[in-house]
């Protein structure tokens, strides 16, 4: 009975001062929060549109729990700006800001700095916005041993266009796909892109890289050589392949251009040669494929007439179908890579603004 009873008497004393599992967790918070305010990173807004030679603001504040002071006063603060990679084990170096010290890191340089409209302002600006700065950015604050990070979207307002050289179809690597986009005024594009330009309508059957390595294609008519006729509407993912030996071609994306896009008006048609020197004449250069691209997409740029461009293909962009111009649908229409010394045709030249 004594036995017994100095049994009940332990397990009361263990019991009693312990509370269920909500209210450990809740005691283990009441404790940080003594020992002084959390350290927190917010961003107004997730997402930021711009477009390329724009100059925007990725927001980034930090705030202490339970407190109106931006900071304690103790510890210097460091603000860390970087820019997330797709395999999310590297991270480029953008800006780091602590007390009086500034620094910026690669194409960067000359391009960024620290907004700070108050005390507690995070906020990096970035100018002349290119076309590899979209993604995702880091900011991250720290403050002696507290630090917090959030992310925001820097995205482009541009178009996506799929791109394959004078060789023909499936003829480039990664690298080779790369150097094709940035020779077209373009980046290679994302699949975040892709995607928004599959839901406003891209259509391609030709699988083609994007930035992450994969090869995708976007299909908004499913039909019997792209995948099956009854097979649903989408991108499709041929998946990850060999960078240096597997052969694609590529989906590019550009933004607006600073400059003039135009039709050279000229009394005779013209070879390549002839065409290219027909531009310089003018004051201009022979325009790239992604110009003509951003001229259709992004200003409405309308002609029926066919023409040189620099990579030596003939197009010609429609924005108000009609017949004998792309009847059906807008589209920039391809013609193909004549021959460069005997076919005659006109020629879209690009005139860039000082």
């Amino acid at each position: 009975m004594k036995s017994l009873l100095f049994l009940v008497l332990i397990s009361a004393c263990w019991a009693e001062p312990h509370p269920d599992n909500s209210s450990l967790e809740h005691e283990r918070i009441v404790h940080i929060q003594e020992n002084g305010p959390r350290l927190l990173v917010v961003a107004e807004q997730a997402k930021i549109f711009s477009h390329r030679g724009g100059n925007i603001t990725l927001p980034c504040k930090f705030y202490h729990e339970h407190t109106s002071t931006a900071g304690s006063g103790t510890h210097k603060i460091r603000v860390k700006w970087t820019k997330l990679t797709y395999d999310y084990l590297k991270e480029v170096d953008v800006f780091v800001a602590m007390g009086h010290h500034r620094k910026s890191y690669g194409n960067y340089q000359g391009r960024v700095f620290l907004r700070e409209s108050s005390e507690n302002d995070a906020s990096l600006v970035i100018t002349n916005i290119k076309l590899e700065d979209y993604g995702r950015y880091k900011c991250e604050v720290i403050e002696g041993l507290e630090d917090d990070t959030t992310v925001v979207t820097l995205n482009l307002e541009g178009v996506v266009f799929p791109y394959s050289p004078r060789l023909g179809r499936y003829n480039l690597n990664f690298h080779e796909a790369e150097r094709a986009c940035v020779e077209q005024d373009s980046v290679i594009a994302s699949f975040d892109q892709l995607y928004d330009a599959w839901r406003s309508g891209l259509d391609w059957c030709n699988a083609g890289w994007l930035s992450d390595g994969s090869v995708q294609y976007p299909i908004t008519k499913p039909r019997e050589p792209c995948g099956g006729k009854n097979t649903v509407p989408g991108v499709r993912n041929y998946g990850f392949w060999d960078k240096d030996k597997s052969r694609y071609d590529v989906f590019c994306f550009t933004s607006n251009f600073n400059g003039r896009f135009y039709y050279l008006i000229h009394p005779t048609k013209l070879t390549y040669d002839e065409a290219v020197q027909a531009c310089l004449k003018d004051g201009a250069q022979i325009a790239k494929v992604g110009q003509i691209f951003a001229a259709w997409k992004l200003l409405g740029y309308d002609r029926c007439d066919a023409g040189w461009l620099a990579d030596g293909s003939v197009r010609y962009p429609i924005s108000r179908p009609r017949k004998r111009c792309s009847p059906n649908e807008a589209a920039v229409r391809f013609v193909g890579f004549p021959d460069k010394k005997h076919k005659l045709y006109g020629v879209y030249c690009f005139k860039a603004y000082n």
